[in-house]
């Protein structure tokens, strides 16, 4: 072996020189050749200290396994050149040794068992220093790997905390390489560790490649990520020893049972990082439970091959934490979407599967299969529901218990949020097991209501295969399948409607079932059925209500389309359902809704809907209001008066048939009357109003009255308020230039104002005798008017008649035939014969005369303008009779017509008088 001719002092200096120039092949020889001042730990602090970080690890290993070996002593190399050292004295050689200042061969708060093993030292030392000042991560391994066998804490060290930089830096994400040294790495806890580590987990990119690779890359990262930082006995005491007492614990506090537990306390991190996620990324946690097998599920990329590095008993805790942690993460996730749904449908799955448990199907088939949910213990209590909300994680949450029961209990919510989600109202699992736990009626009740009200509006184009599986849906969320021993429940179930009685929901199905026109399905469910669903009465009631709402939200009032329509049928459909009463009601106001179909009918500037028939304060003012918007329509009076009838039948008045019969005739009275047709509103208070029309008032129940007047008389109560005002109306009419003209006329009076005022004073006679007394005196009032103005026109009548007979004797009769002057003294002297006072005896041959001339003057009327002769008589007599006759003053024809009715009451007084009859007397 060559010898050195060097001092210490100078070879020390020499490997310097020989370390920052990066000679590794010289500075092997320098050490090989001056073994005894250049011992292994100066060497090591030598390469420590001036060996720069950038040069490549592979070409000073063989230098340091040289020196653990102690072959550098063998070497045969010739001497270097020291032509440098040759200016320096040994004492000024020596004095540069002793200020070279040479790093220690140290590593930073090391275990017991790391502490005493230099090249382990340096190894981390020199690992550190590449990191720090070249951020060359990569190049660690070619520099620990030759000597990983050599130290097991060396071998835990590179996989607890160069592997997951490694992997997260180069190989998982090279393109954004998280900027953090070894030393800042080794002083994180467990939640900035986990976060650090999973930063990039489950982000997506832009592109939807990207977006999926990221998912399935989720279990990558916590198998090669997580898992080798959680790697070894001693990574809890070392952190935990740099964090300072101050920080000890500080994650771990709050497990309260897991304080002491160092294998299990990062792995809690972990946990609260996959509920985290299931709020914000509920994807990433899915991925996470179905590609991760948890904590023993961990990729040491091949630094450590043993099987079972966890022991037994904590491979078991921290899987029954894993699977808390996945029922958690259920609870937890927020978006009510089927995709979501679908997600924890993956979740239970796999923690089955990890369970040894019975399998379950797809979410949508379990939807369909509804599977009775079996007796779940002592899980489902209304205390537990503290657990829904908080403290997912912890040990005495019986939710979030990985067994049997608790997993049956999330399949039945998770089914439950399907059945709602797939109709569009979703709700997540959290807000479903709150319903089923917390047994709000008021929540339970508004949910129901959405679905009913989803389904009512999508159902109509549906079959009954559709309404059979919403019906047995939402029964089966009432009690989960679970068998009642009572046909109709009405205790509380244990499902999300279990505060509602099956009673309630049936009901509500049953409407919207009617409602959407599956007739026949509900007749065989809710009718024809042996097991009767709902009791006779509770039936009658929902139907009555279901043919009510669908009248009331018609549109149109014909019953042969729309919602009065739909009424009709299901009142068809029921026989015998409604009962009699019942449907004899809900046929009239069909009726009648169907008869004002045909008029034309607005009210407060919107078409006509039925529902206002029944909800109007007083329906028959519709009828009014019809009158007043067709022309004419007064004219159909037996229309409107079956109508009024209808309402009452229906119940949509409060009085009798005869009484809406004759408000009704007063209202076409009073529309003719507007419409300035007289004859029409005459004719019906002289045929309709004197039939109906009754005295105004009724006697009240009469009270015995004492003599200490404690009780009053009731006065009468005013039961026809309207008859007497229609017949008044009429009475009040005076004709005008738009009055409708007669077609004929009804009595001797050819005049047709003295005819209109006569039908006035008929009016006001009718008037009178239905009007309370109050109202007397307004009624006499008008008659006496109306008497007044018909004497003024039969004078003037008169007066026209007698100038028109003195006209035609004085100057058209041929032959001076004249006899005006008798025939007015003659009138005169008959008037006041009539007008003076007469007995009772002069009365009846006054009447007896009044009627004998009566029957002649009936005779020439009905005979002809002469008279024939009578049988035997000599045609001269009868010639003298009519000579005679002719001198006398003529009758006019409406005296002829009075004289004949006044005959007929002399022919009966003078039989009660016992006068001789006029052919007794001849």
């Amino acid at each position: 072996m060559a010898r050195s001719n060097l001092s210490s002092a100078k070879a020390v200096l020499l490997a310097v020189y020989l370390s920052s120039k990066s000679d590794i092949p010289s500075l092997r020889t320098v050490i090989s050749q001056n073994r005894k001042p250049l011992r292994t730990e100066i060497v090591l602090r030598i390469l420590l200290s001036h060996l720069p970080e950038y040069v490549d690890p592979a070409e000073y290993v063989p230098l340091l396994q040289g020196l653990v070996e102690d072959s550098t002593a063998e070497s045969e190399e010739p001497p270097v050149d020291a032509s440098i050292l040759s200016d320096i004295s040994e004492l000024e050689a020596s004095k540069r040794v002793r200020n070279l200042h040479l790093l220690p061969v140290t590593w930073p708060n090391a275990p017991e068992d790391g502490q005493d093993d230099l090249l382990v030292r340096f190894l981390i030392h020199r690992s550190m220093r590449i990191d720090q000042y070249t951020g060359l991560i990569d190049q660690i391994p070619k520099l620990i790997g030759p000597f990983l066998q050599r130290s097991p804490e060396l071998q835990v060290w590179m996989i607890n905390t160069i592997l997951p930089l490694l992997r997260l830096s180069y190989e998982y994400y090279p393109e954004e390489r998280i900027m953090t040294t070894i030393s800042a790495f080794e002083r994180l806890d467990d939640e900035e560790g986990v976060a650090l580590l999973l930063s990039r987990t489950g982000k997506a990119e832009l592109s939807n490649d990207a977006r999926d690779l990221s998912n399935d890359n989720v279990g990558r990262d916590l198998r090669g990520l997580v898992g080798p930082w959680m790697y070894g006995d001693n990574r809890s005491k070392r952190r935990r020893l740099r964090r300072g007492s101050s920080l000890s614990l500080h994650t771990i506090a709050t497990e309260n049972t897991l304080a002491l537990n160092e294998k299990r306390a990062g792995w809690e991190a972990v946990f609260r990082w996959m509920t985290a996620q299931s709020r914000t990324s509920w994807k990433t946690v899915v991925q996470a439970i179905e590609q991760w097998d948890g904590p023993g599920d961990v990729d040491l990329g091949g630094y450590d091959d043993r099987p079972g590095w966890l022991d037994e008993e904590a491979q078991q805790q921290l899987e029954r934490r894993y699977a808390r942690a996945a029922l958690a993460s259920a609870y937890l996730i927020a978006e009510p979407s089927l995709e979501a749904l679908s997600g924890i449908n993956r979740i239970l799955t796999r923690i089955i599967v990890l369970l040894d448990l019975d399998r379950i199907p797809a979410l949508e088939v379990a939807g369909a299969l509804l599977s009775p949910v079996d007796d779940l213990g002592d899980i489902f209590s209304t205390k537990n529901s503290s657990h829904i909300r908080n403290g997912h994680l912890e040990e005495d949450n019986i939710l979030t218990r990985p067994n049997e029961n608790s997993l049956k209990l999330l399949h039945a919510l998770l089914i439950s949020s399907y059945l709602f989600t797939k109709e569009g109202t979703g709700i997540t699992i959290r807000q479903a097991a709150e319903l089923a736990f917390q047994q709000q009626e008021f929540e339970q009740r508004e949910h129901f209501k959405k679905l009913i009200s989803v389904h009512n509006g999508r159902g109509v184009k549906s079959d009954d295969k559709y309404w059979t599986r919403t019906r047995n849906e939402i029964l089966w969320m009432r009690n989960w399948g679970y068998d009642e021993p009572d046909g109709i429940g009405t205790d509380l179930g244990r499902g999300v409607f279990g505060r509602l009685s099956k009673e309630e929901l049936e009901v509500a199905l049953l409407k919207v079932l009617v409602s959407n026109n599956r007739i026949i399905l509900a007749q065989s469910i809710y009718q024809n059925s042996s097991e009767k669903p709902l009791a006779q009465k509770v039936l009658q009631n929902t139907l009555v209500s279901a043919a009510m709402e669908a009248f009331d939200n018609a549109t149109n009032g014909n019953m042969t389309r729309g919602g009065v329509k739909k009424c009709h049928d299901i009142l068809k459909a029921f026989p015998g359902a409604f009962g009699e009463s019942e449907e004899k009601r809900i046929q009239a106001l069909i009726k009648v809704t169907h008869e004002i179909s045909d008029y034309r009918l607005v009210i407060k500037k919107e078409p006509f809907k039925p529902v206002i028939l029944r909800v109007h304060s007083d329906p028959i003012s519709i009828l009014g209001t019809i009158l007043e918007q067709n022309d004419r329509a007064y004219t159909r009076v037996n229309d409107f008066v079956r109508m009024a009838k209808e309402m009452a039948r229906a119940g949509l008045l409060k009085s009798d048939q005869s009484i809406a019969e004759k408000r009704v005739i007063s209202m076409c009275i009073d529309a003719a009357l507007a419409d300035d047709d007289f004859e029409t509103a005459y004719s019906y208070v002289m045929t309709r109003l004197s039939d109906v029309a009754g005295p105004a008032r009724a006697k009240s129940v009469s009270h015995s009255r004492t003599d200490s007047g404690l009780v009053a008389e009731i006065p009468p109560a005013i039961l026809d308020d309207w008859s007497w005002k229609a017949a008044l109306q009429a009475g009040k009419y005076k004709r005008n230039q738009n009055t409708v003209k007669p077609t004929h006329f009804t009595n001797t009076s050819g005049n047709i104002e003295i005819r209109h005022l006569q039908q006035r004073m008929d009016c006001l006679s009718l008037a009178l005798r239905c009007a309370p007394s109050s109202a007397l005196q307004e009624i006499l009032n008008a008659y006496r008017r109306c008497e007044e103005e018909l004497e003024t026109r039969v004078r003037e009548e008169e007066e026209q008649e007698d100038a028109w007979d003195d006209q035609g004797d004085e100057q058209l009769m041929p032959g001076g035939f004249a006899a005006s002057a008798p025939r007015q003294h003659q009138e005169s002297s008959s008037r006041q014969a009539e007008e003076a006072p007469m007995s009772l005896f002069d009365l009846s041959r006054a009447s007896m005369a009044r009627a004998q001339s009566g029957l002649s003057a009936l005779t020439m009327l009905q005979g002809g303008a002469r008279p024939q002769p009578a049988k035997g008589r000599p045609l001269s007599q009868a010639s003298a009779d009519g000579a005679a006759d002719s001198t006398a003053p003529r009758e006019r024809k409406r005296d002829q017509l009075r004289n004949a009715a006044a005959g007929t009451l002399a022919s009966g007084l003078g039989w009660v008088l016992g006068a001789p009859p006029p052919s007794m007397d001849r």
